[in-house]
């Protein structure tokens, strides 16, 4: 093979950041694993018994390119109930990244600028900049509130999307009410797309979730099945939204991931009606655990939301830090990986009480240190 054959695309990002965090995970002995972003539970028996009757029962093809009918039309009643926007369509996707994938490739053209809250969800820098986009980062530290005065400024004529994201990953922030209408008012006047990447919405704890879609009827909503039931490696996400710009999607859907996974779409259709509010429950209470244990030591905005906590470091950078943290066989992520500053670092608390309690004796430690 020739280094020339390599897209020049590829070469703005890189994957290695994460990818060590997760290859020191297995060198080490004992580890203190704070670094996984998915749930620490199973995917419930019911649920795991729907795929399997379906993979029984011969549902192995290749499904519709926009999902099986009684999945979609389950959500799509869910979603006029809630919206009743009369051209807000809904279909299946190869999880919420996928979701993401053919967001970018249908709406973002070489040139166009896409707005971003820094920090960001790893994947949407490299997502804009695969398809030729410019990433527009606007800084919300240091409690990581957006400031409508700083989206006005950073607006330009080729701003073509917005890509908002509550609750944050990697912060857990969920954003105010004033924020979330704010944004989807601001973009609904000059004609911005708004993605609502909503993945956590389930791991909402101090109030009812709120969309941008509720302000905005134009707003792409990104969801998925994967944090809600711990699905992730099932690849079930979902995007609703305008139905000519979700045409589009499903269109170039048939040309890249085809289908979301059959048999996993039958289980997903029985995860809806499964009761998931104490596993939520519980994680609100490992949000209040891991807060109570660090709020003396670091600074940090408190979680609404998902299961992350992203706090200062005391001094020196994110990643020395968390090397320093790794050499306590505590995994955590350093900031840079999620942000244009170094900062801070990211704990998921999507863990064992055990080992939350194992990462804030660390943790205490080295901010004593």
């Amino acid at each position: 093979m020739q280094p020339s054959w390599i897209a020049k695309r590829t070469l703005a990002f890189d994957s290695s950041g994460i990818r060590k965090v997760f290859e020191l995970a297995a060198s080490l002995k004992n580890p203190i694993n704070l670094s996984i972003g998915q749930p620490d539970f199973d995917v419930p028996a019911p649920i795991k018994k729907a795929c399997i009757e379906a993979i029984e029962q011969g549902k192995n093809a290749y499904a519709p390119t926009q999902g099986i009918g009684p999945l979609r039309e389950r959500l799509q009643a869910d979603i006029d109930r809630k919206y009743q926007h009369p051209d807000r369509k809904v279909f299946i996707s190869s999880g919420t990244s996928g979701g993401l994938v053919l967001s970018m490739l249908s709406m973002v053209d070489p040139g166009d600028e896409v707005i971003v809250f820094d920090p960001y969800f790893v994947m949407y820098v490299p997502l804009i900049q695969l398809v030729g986009g410019v990433p527009v980062l606007i800084d919300t530290y240091p409690d990581f509130r957006i400031d409508m005065n700083k989206v006005r400024d950073a607006i330009t004529p080729k701003t073509k999307m917005i890509l908002f994201n509550s609750p944050g990953n990697p912060t857990g922030v969920t954003a105010t009410l004033e924020e979330i209408q704010g944004l989807a008012t601001l973009c609904a006047e000059k004609n911005i797309a708004l993605i609502s990447d909503e993945i956590y919405s389930g791991f909402h704890f101090d109030g009812p979730m709120r969309s941008p879609a509720e302000f905005n009827p134009n707003t792409i909503v990104i969801d998925g099945f994967s944090k809600s039931h711990a699905m992730t490696g099932w690849r079930l996400g979902y995007v609703h939204g305008p139905s000519e710009v979700i045409q589009t999607m499903i269109k170039l859907q048939q040309y890249s991931f085809v289908c979301a996974p059959t048999p996993m779409q039958w289980g997903a259709l029985a995860a809806m009606d499964h009761d998931m509010s104490q596993y939520y429950q519980d994680y609100a209470g490992k949000r209040d655990r891991i807060v109570a244990g660090l709020r003396d030591y670091y600074e940090f905005t408190e979680p609404g939301g998902a299961f992350y906590v992203f706090p200062k470091i005391p001094k020196g950078t994110g990643a020395d830090f968390v090397r320093r943290a790794i050499e306590h066989e505590l995994l955590i992520i350093p900031g840079n990986i999620f942000s244009a500053r170094d900062t801070h670092f990211r704990i998921s608390f999507a863990a064992p009480d055990a080992t939350l309690d194992r990462g804030i004796e660390v943790l205490r430690k080295l901010a004593r240190s």
